[in-house]
């Protein structure tokens, strides 16, 4: 069974490298030399020449900060409101706690693009439209609901004799979540934090809708602007932006897969 298997997940394998193959193979080509016609086969290596000039036409640089705040920021933010609102329903018995479960959980039954012209009429009138305050406000709002819903299952795996021992020993509520509830689910809030601010990082819809200057555009957006009428720019060009803006996603993946494996067996000690 295992000689067929092994064969099998190399094939899956391969087949799944080969976007990633054509995306590397294509950005690494000379704008001057590129040629659909041999999109398979590498031709040169222009991979930085084409990253500066992905940079310069993008301008780049100006919303590389107002991304970084949102991917860390609104990640916190919903990662410890989740695990408030877990501890809430879960350890103190909220009343109507599955109700109030429910109901932080039900902004996930709507599509995305339900709410966009609400959204956008509300965020206009408010004053938080193009605005990185209203950003993080909308990133951190939209992440709530799946932190909690992790944070809800995690807290029902701990068994219930931890807090009342804590609440014995003189411990208040909050300290009792900030000094023991938080510290057990370190491996959990991890990686509900590293996806959430790879969502964050990645998003090109909320960014569009919400805002229009490059101080407070997200990434993804300004990326979109290299293929647009104005842009002007080439495929290599194109395919080495995509691959750059990638990179800190990767990178954030690579440094955190000790947390992120843990934070896949939820509940287990």
């Amino acid at each position: 069974m295992s000689r067929v298997k092994t064969p099998f997940l190399v094939v899956l394998g391969l087949i799944w490298l080969a976007p990633v193959y054509l995306l590397i193979v294509n950005a690494s080509k000379a704008v001057d030399g590129y040629d659909a016609a041999t999109v398979w086969k590498p031709a040169g290596f222009s991979l930085f020449t084409n990253f500066a000039d992905a940079w310069n036409k993008a301008a780049l640089g100006d919303t590389l900060v107002a991304t970084t705040l949102y991917s860390v920021i609104a990640p916190v933010l919903a990662v410890l409101i989740g695990a408030a609102a877990g501890y809430a329903i879960v350890v103190l018995k909220l009343k109507r706690g599955f109700l109030w479960f429910v109901f932080i959980f039900g902004g996930t039954i709507f599509p995305l693009q339900m709410i966009l012209m609400p959204l956008f009429s509300g965020y206009a009138d408010s004053g938080l439209y193009d605005t990185r305050v209203g950003m993080i406000v909308v990133y951190t709002a939209i992440s709530v609901p799946f932190s909690a819903f992790v944070m809800r299952n995690f807290f029902t795996g701990i068994a219930r004799s931890v807090f009342e021992a804590a609440v014995v020993d003189g411990g208040g509520l909050f300290r009792i979540f900030r000094s023991i509830y938080l510290p057990m689910a370190g491996s959990a809030l991890a990686a509900i934090f590293i996806l959430q601010a790879t969502f964050v990082w990645n998003d090109l819809l909320l960014g569009l809708t919400l805002s229009q200057s490059e101080s407070v555009r997200p990434i993804m957006p300004a990326l979109t602007g290299l293929q647009s009428t104005y842009g002007g720019a080439a495929l290599p060009t194109v395919l080495a932006g995509g691959l750059l803006v990638s990179l800190p996603t990767v990178i954030l993946f690579l440094a955190a897969q000790r947390f992120f494996s843990r934070g896949l067996a939820l509940g287990q000690f």
